[in-house]
């Protein structure tokens, strides 16, 4: 039975994306191919992917592995601009079209909307909404969202502006119900105003729930894939293993129940309440170096372990 899908619009889109950052992470650009390959055969049709991720190099693998396939591909890429103008975004979109070899995007996302002022650089006039209503108008991108992962908080000051958005991307995990939760808080209001969830760092992003025997992989993958009202969950795949691993939880996917997810949140409850468990919400382990850079902050490599 090939993957499952859900609609965005009437756009078919597979319950599971392959994460473009760990496509990147793979040394053999045959594997990452053939991942891609495969994923296709297989009914996953979304790719995920960032104008920063390793350099540009994550959407030039995605572009190769597409050719002559990108009919059969729901392709999202991320803006990075930061808090920059429009014209740096309108410029990133440029070279994220000529790496993914496409003339257009089916969703393009305001990437890592995780500093407490980044929403009113988005929104600010010549900002990045600006562009991605450019964009949209030109044909350039079908849908378009913004992503984050460190406090609802942000995501829901993005949302309270009632901007058109099409998706908004954040953590979705049993860990996530115990602290600073974006299901509790920011879906809703996103169903609310018609904007579909996509899911992220359903193994708490580097796989540390599962390395610590919290829980494990199908699990954790299956509870994300089972939040309701959700579009699609993006998942990292750093090697075909773990792409095979994945790929056979999607495709035998029944939802989890509300107890079932229940009984998850309350099990992993003593470990999830401080933020150990998503170390991208409590630390800045995860934050971008663009990002870090554009807001005035040293990157992750320059400040003492």
């Amino acid at each position: 039975m090939p993957v499952p899908h859900r609609e965005l619009k009437a756009v078919s889109v597979s319950i599971i994306a392959v994460g473009g950052s760990a496509l990147g992470d793979i040394k053999d650009q045959s594997e990452a191919g053939r991942i891609v390959s495969e994923a296709l055969e297989n009914g996953i049709n979304f790719f995920d992917n960032a104008w920063e991720y390793h350099d540009g190099m994550s959407e030039e693998i995605l572009g190769r592995s597409l050719k002559g396939k990108r009919d059969q591909a729901f392709v999202m890429t991320k803006v990075c601009s930061h808090g920059r103008k429009r014209d740096v975004a309108m410029k990133m979109l440029e070279d994220s079209l000529r790496r993914l070899q496409t003339d257009h995007l089916d969703l393009w996302q305001i990437h890592e909307v995780i500093y407490d002022n980044d929403p009113d650089l988005h929104f600010a006039p010549d900002g990045a909404v600006e562009a991605l209503t450019q964009a949209k108008q030109q044909g350039k991108v079908r849908f378009v969202g913004f992503t984050g992962h460190k406090d609802p908080d942000i995501h829901l000051k993005m949302l309270s502006h009632r901007y058109p958005f099409d998706t908004v991307q954040m953590p979705l995990n049993p860990f996530d119900k115990n602290y600073r939760s974006f299901q509790e808080l920011v879906i809703p209001e996103a169903r609310r105003q018609g904007i579909m969830p996509i899911g992220m760092k359903s193994m708490g992003g580097g796989g540390e729930p599962v390395k610590r025997g919290v829980a494990k992989p199908d699990e954790l993958l299956r509870y994300a894939m089972s939040v309701p009202g959700i579009l699609s969950t993006v998942s990292g795949m750093d090697s075909y293993d773990v792409f095979r691993q994945n790929l056979a939880i999607a495709m035998d996917f029944t939802p989890m129940s509300s107890p079932e997810m229940a009984a998850l949140e309350n099990r992993v409850k003593a470990m999830a309440g401080d933020g150990r468990l998503e170390h991208y919400k409590a630390t800045k382990m995860y934050d971008a170096a663009v990002g870090r850079e554009q807001h005035g902050f040293p990157s992750a490599k320059e400040l003492p372990a």
